[in-house]
């Protein structure tokens, strides 16, 4: 591909990785849709397999600090994503600020995440979700 060929359809290679970031996180809101009657363990599951088949695209996002705008907007997607699943109308929640647990929920997935990619996978990606499920089970 040519560089003109890209600045027919980029401004330029800033414009290129925005929209390379948005079609990463826009992927992963319609795997959220679609495993959103899933348990935690379950939909993590698909989120890992994702991280996995695309690690080159998201350690370097992630784990290099090379692209914090992409670590604010994951968080950002977490964020709208987690507001639908805490409750603290009851059980174990009830009486915290909703807007503080779905920012610490959201943040923590999001350090895990970083951790897994910064450390080379120490886990695969199968107990990554299994264990980020059970985090979510007991404080979301």
């Amino acid at each position: 591909m040519s560089r003109g060929t890209i600045y027919l359809h980029y401004l330029d290679k800033f414009d290129l990785l925005d929209k390379l970031m948005e079609e990463h996180i826009d992927v992963l809101r319609v795997t959220c849709r679609a495993a959103s009657e899933l348990a935690y363990t379950e939909s993590n599951l698909i989120w890992t397999e994702y991280f996995e088949r695309h690690y080159s695209f998201v350690s370097m996002m992630l784990a290099s600090k090379g692209a914090p705008y992409f670590r604010g907007r994951f968080l950002d997607f977490l964020i709208e994503e987690f507001k639908n699943e805490v409750d603290v109308s009851k059980g174990k929640n009830e009486g915290l600020n909703e807007d503080l647990l779905v920012s610490f929920v959201a943040s923590a997935y999001v350090g895990v995440v970083e951790w897994w990619f910064t450390n080379e996978k120490p886990v695969p990606h199968h107990v990554l979700a299994e264990q980020l499920g059970a985090l979510l089970e007991r404080n979301a």
